[in-house]
């Protein structure tokens, strides 16, 4: 019997990473119906973090909230609670900024307004629940105003120089004069999840590396911003230079003020969900997300499990919505794009879970052969 483990990311807007798991299992099984299939969905930090430890830990609670969105709409979401245990007595929190405070929720960019309160309330209700241990996952942000709308919902208030609340969003920065932390929440232990590693300002900085993604393009506006989110470092006593202090529009940096520590994202949800293990018996690990370029080995799902894979000595085979011709594909022995397979990245967009599959029972194909 052939033991295979399915440890895909997501792929963005189209299919999430413990669907994209059970459709190339379900693939493989039709090629080979005796096939040991062991899903762990993985993540790094952004949209489906809350998903993948869903699908991966046994007895994992889904924690129905509404949250103040990005645009200030109420969104409907869940935490995840994970089984208490000997470390954590009072369970552990599995949050993603994306379900909360994420760019996905917004009809249409924000760059000045859209915050990360939703993030902050979320937090807070865990907090409410009694956690002992709060895993947060920050991609996929809408926002740009470091932080501090998640903080102003864990108790913190940001002050104008006449003592008002400055205004949400990147708009407010730029009036910051005071921060006020006597009633911020006392933090349990946190450990947040990202794949970024920008500090907050300067060149490579939240405002001007990932402010052009929600809709802050003009350079003059990005400098604005950029002083606040220093101004903001300041006055939170925290090094702006520090790397991943720029992830999520500054949330990273708010969460180190916190307390938090800044992980590698997918290495620490492998870690928690027990992949290194789970490949260790196995005899091939499937793996994918949307795009696989030259960026990818940097820290991304495929690259990780790829490295899990061969420090096992097993087998690793990918699948992606499209495969870039910069892409680095030595770890894999076997690839497949759903691109390719459709023969454009429209009609693979339109159809990821018909073509998903037909790239799993391909891979099947392939791997039986060898």
């Amino acid at each position: 019997m052939t033991r295979v483990v399915f440890a895909p990311d997501s792929f963005k807007g189209t299919i999430a990473a413990a669907d994209a798991a059970r459709v190339l299992a379900d693939a493989w099984r039709s090629v080979d119906p005796s096939a040991d299939a062991v899903l762990r969905p993985m993540a790094d930090g952004g949209e489906g973090t809350v998903a993948a430890f869903a699908a991966a830990v046994s007895g994992a609670e889904r924690m129905p909230i509404i949250v103040d969105g990005p645009a200030g709409h109420f969104v409907e979401t869940t935490w995840l609670l994970l089984p208490a245990s000997a470390g954590t007595p009072g369970g552990t929190a599995v949050i993603d900024l994306a379900s909360t405070s994420g760019i996905e929720l917004l009809d249409e960019l924000r760059p000045w307004d859209a915050d990360s309160r939703g993030f902050g309330q979320a937090i807070a209700a865990a907090l409410d629940h009694g956690v002992s241990r709060l895993v947060l996952g920050i991609g996929s942000s809408a926002s740009t105003d470091g932080g501090t709308g998640m903080l102003r919902a864990l108790g913190a208030r940001f002050l104008s120089a006449d003592g008002t609340e400055i205004a949400p969003g990147a708009r407010g920065l730029r009036d910051i004069a005071s921060v006020d932390l006597a009633r911020l929440r006392p933090a349990p232990e946190v450990r947040v999840l990202t794949d970024v590693t920008n500090p907050l300002t300067d060149p490579r900085g939240a405002a001007t590396v990932f402010g052009p993604q929600k809709g802050l393009t003009d350079t003059a506006d990005q400098q604005r911003v950029d002083a606040g989110l220093a101004r903001l470092a300041e006055l939170l006593d925290l090094d702006p230079r520090t790397p991943g202090a720029g992830a999520a529009g500054g949330v990273g940096a708010a969460l180190l003020a916190w307390g938090g520590a800044l992980l590698p994202g997918a290495a620490e949800v492998a870690h928690l969900i027990g992949l290194a293990d789970a490949i260790a018996g196995a005899d091939v690990v499937v793996t994918g997300e949307g795009a696989y370029d030259g960026q990818s080995g940097e820290g991304k799902v495929p690259s990780f499990v790829a490295s899990l894979a061969a420090a096992s000595g097993v087998e690793a085979l990918l699948v992606a919505g499209r495969i870039a011709p910069d892409a680095d594909l030595a770890p894999f022995t076997h690839t497949r794009s759903l691109t390719a397979l459709a023969g454009s990245s429209a009609a693979a967009l339109a159809s990821t879970a018909r073509w998903l599959h037909e790239a799993g029972r391909q891979l099947a194909l392939a791997a039986s052969d060898a």
